[in-house]
């Protein structure tokens, strides 16, 4: 079965940056969709952006736009969420997900000075 393994995340300042990666174990971003989830301490997991097979992206939180970039490699089998400016309500554990696979542990993203 296919898995998702997140990572890159970190300890970060205020305004500063950090790229997630979401590696997968199989060849499967160039047929499905990919998107990136954050869940806040006490929130709900919210979607953050999507990367369509057809490679368009879509961005559903209106806070990143303009500073979040999510991008794929596919022969790498990997999707990066390119996060800059960053801010203190940034700071979640962030998901990759595809539908029909398993949800990995998520990458813990720390904004804090």
């Amino acid at each position: 079965q296919v898995q998702l393994v997140e990572s890159g995340g970190g300890l970060v300042q205020p305004g500063g940056s950090l790229r997630l990666s979401c590696a997968a174990s199989g060849s499967i971003f160039s047929i499905n969709s990919v998107y990136w989830y954050r869940q806040a301490p006490g929130k709900e997991r919210e979607l953050v952006a999507e990367i369509a097979v057809d490679g368009t992206v879509y961005y559903f939180v209106e806070s990143v736009k303009g500073r979040f970039t999510i991008s794929r490699d596919i022969a790498k089998n990997t999707v990066y969420l390119q996060m800059s400016s960053l801010k203190p309500e940034d700071t979640a554990v962030y998901y990759c997900n595809v539908f029909g696979v398993p949800w990995g542990k998520g990458t813990l993203v720390t904004v804090s000075s």
